[in-house]
């Protein structure tokens, strides 16, 4: 098919050449030109100048960028994707952003007689390097049959959730689910140390158990290390957990956990650690002990 991939940042790149090695013929825009470049050096396919010219011809587009305004930006306006995208054609938006922004873009596309589908991922940096996120999905059912056999050249599960918006609420809760897990962790491992434990022991043996998760599994070793030079950064963490905070508000649904590991998130990057990975939550225990 010919695709078209808009923002080439950690996850986008790799996104974008499982494409490309599929088969297709993509084409690429990054707001700074010298990536799309190096992009095609390495994979082929080629590169526009303005998300519209990426766009033009497209069967597919997908969207990956950082907030609610950089979609706006490479998607609306005379500049923007759906300016050159035709009737027919489907807008992907992997961004995590605000269920409020998959509205506003499905009612854009509607108008256009272009299908829409608001599916942000999960699984990191080496997720999407690996071709095995998990992809959450809002839109009609249609559209997700036709576009789902495109998005398994880099995802190990797909799935369609309801209608446009329901992704980005899916992502709000997968969210939630990790703040509270790495809070957890990270006082587990500082009270194994404090305790004169060694934490990569206590590890091995509860991971076999009921306490396993993802989180223990790549990032226990690492904090217990104090390395976190990697994975998800912590001011897009804030940034998800804030669209997770505000839908609640809006809902009347408590989250007192995850506003109290928000909290410990802001000091952390107030602190200069805002691209430090999410696991250091437990530097504020380390320096609390």
């Amino acid at each position: 098919m010919k695709l078209s991939f808009i923002g080439l940042g950690v996850m986008g790149y790799p996104m974008a050449g499982h494409l490309q090695k599929a088969g297709h013929d993509v084409c690429v825009y990054n707001r700074t030109s010298v990536k799309s470049e190096n992009w095609v050096k390495e994979h082929g396919g080629s590169f526009g100048l303005t998300p519209k010219e990426a766009a033009s011809g497209a069967q597919i587009v997908f969207v990956c960028v950082g907030n609610d305004n950089d979609v706006r930006s490479v998607v609306l306006g005379e500049e923007g994707v759906l300016a050159s995208m035709a009737p027919g054609t489907a807008l992907v938006d992997h961004t995590t952003t605000s269920a409020i922004l998959s509205r506003e873009l499905n009612k854009a596309c509607t108008k256009k007689n272009i299908k829409f589908l608001d599916a942000p991922v999960s699984g990191g940096q080496a997720g999407a390097e690996n071709g095995a996120l998990t992809i959450m999905i809002g839109g009609e059912e249609a559209t997700y049959l036709n576009v789902e056999p495109v998005l398994n050249c880099y995802a190990k599960k797909t799935k369609l959730l309801g209608p446009a918006g329901s992704g980005q609420l899916a992502k709000m809760v997968n969210q939630i689910c990790i703040a509270g897990v790495v809070q957890g962790l990270s006082e587990a491992i500082n009270f194994a140390e404090k305790t004169g434990l060694n934490p990569d022991d206590v590890v091995e043996v509860i991971s076999k158990g009921a306490a396993q998760s993802w989180q223990m599994e790549n990032r226990a070793a690492t904090m217990a290390k104090n390395e976190f030079d990697f994975g998800f950064a912590l001011d897009w963490m804030r940034k998800d957990l804030g669209f997770a905070v505000n839908e609640a508000e809006k809902n009347d649904i408590p989250l007192p956990v995850t506003k109290l590991v928000d909290g410990y998130y802001k000091e952390i990057q107030e602190n200069g650690g805002g691209r430090w990975d999410t696991s250091a939550l437990i530097t504020l225990l380390n320096k609390k002990s």
